[in-house]
């Protein structure tokens, strides 16, 4: 039998200890479970804090919520991907309302909570990596170039967020492409100003490999720029 709501409040206690940190994310989830007398219950949930361990969601369509204890069947409505896991904690705001309910996944998953978790969970890495990095003797032009990948990667990773949450809550999602595109231009001037630099350090000679090619591209792209601008290209 399905049902839109729990026979069972919320209950009053809270508990359970998350094993690591979440990382802030959007993900819809559909969550079934059984009540004790077999009664099966559907609700919809947003994931709002998540970690390979499991994570916190809030309910959407219901202010009643599976008892702790519970075993919930777990689908995230973006990948379709299913998984099992546990009601482990309510959590309640400074009034005493409740904010969400904490969940364990039975077998811990780093695929579960979707692309972006992975990204942000990726980039945290790097950072970590970065700070590592930083208290070495590594050449500043070398950390530069990691910290400006990593800047990269992260900034990436919010433009996929932003474009899941805004297809979930039915937005407009054209708009975040010309974010993309302006951080791809930024990007590209960024590495052009670095390659003058090199070339004005003498770090870069004649015969350091790609050159060719990036003289071509980067005459094929002020061509192209010249155009765009109105501007008759130079002979």
């Amino acid at each position: 039998m399905a049902a839109n709501k729990s026979k069972s409040k919320a209950p009053p206690a809270e508990g359970g200890q998350r094993r690591s940190g979440r990382f802030p994310i959007l993900v819809p989830v559909e969550v079934r479970w059984r009540e004790p007398d077999g009664d099966l219950i559907k609700a919809d949930a947003q994931a709002k804090e998540v970690n390979i361990h499991g994570g916190l969601l809030q309910f959407l369509d219901t202010e009643v919520f599976p008892p702790l204890d519970t075993e919930l069947e777990l689908t995230n409505l973006f990948s379709s991907e299913m998984t099992k896991g546990r009601s482990c904690a309510i959590r309640r705001s400074a009034e005493g309302t409740v904010i969400g309910v904490a969940i364990e996944l039975l077998v811990p998953s780093e695929s579960f909570w979707g692309l972006t978790f992975r990204l942000k969970r990726t980039t945290a890495e790097l950072k970590k990596l970065d700070e590592v990095i930083r208290s070495g003797d590594i050449d500043p032009r070398v950390l530069r170039e990691f910290r400006d990948a990593v800047d990269y990667v992260r900034k990436t990773a919010w433009a996929v967020q932003e474009w899941q949450e805004r297809q979930f809550q039915h937005r407009d999602t054209a708009t975040v492409l010309p974010l993309l595109m302006a951080e791809r231009i930024r990007r590209a001037a960024q590495i052009c100003t670095a390659v003058a630099a090199d070339l004005k350090n003498h770090d870069i000679a004649p015969e350091t490999a790609g050159l060719e090619a990036l003289f071509k591209a980067t005459l094929r792209l002020y061509l192209d720029l010249a155009v765009l601008f109105g501007n008759d290209p130079a002979p």
